[in-house]
């Protein structure tokens, strides 16, 4: 059976919240913080891994740090919108790895895309080889951004 927002109770909602900005914590450590023993907080983390509202655990980077600073969104229209096109532009966004992000728009384009790379000139190569060349890529318009003011998870 799989999770809704309405299955999730106020402890669920709290370990969720705590594991979200500490992703390492003891699950000793956890269950003093969330009020409830160990038991049953390793029960109710095994069901929100099986059922898919935790879907994983990995360290935080700084991309900065990491000498990738450059980050521009990017508006994408398709040539063409039937689903076998939006499916072959998805497998293939999926392996570039410079795009950081890719939402399907409604709107007046089909995609944003969020591009990190180190410098404009890279930016400009992956825009000319990679993401130009996916499938039915038919116009691009770029925002670069100057400074990020809120980049939380969830």
């Amino acid at each position: 059976m799989q999770l809704n927002e309405a299955d999730l109770d106020s402890f669920d909602r709290k370990i969720l919240r705590i594991l979200s900005t500490q992703g390492r914590i003891s699950v000793t450590d956890l269950a003093r913080e969330v009020g409830l023993s160990k038991s049953p907080v390793q029960a109710r983390l095994k069901r929100l891994e099986q059922d898919g509202v935790i879907t994983g655990y990995r360290a935080m980077l700084d991309p900065i740090r990491m000498g990738l600073d450059h980050v521009a969104f990017v508006e994408v229209r398709l040539s063409d919108t039937r689903e076998g096109a939006l499916t072959a532009f998805n497998e293939e966004v999926r392996k570039v790895p410079e795009i950081e992000q890719t939402h399907m728009i409604a709107g007046s384009f089909d995609y944003l895309l969020k591009v990190r790379t180190s410098s404009m000139s890279d930016y400009r190569r992956v825009l000319a080889e990679r993401i130009s060349s996916l499938p039915h890529v038919s116009h691009t318009s770029t925002y670069v951004a100057m400074e990020a003011v809120k980049e939380d998870g969830i």
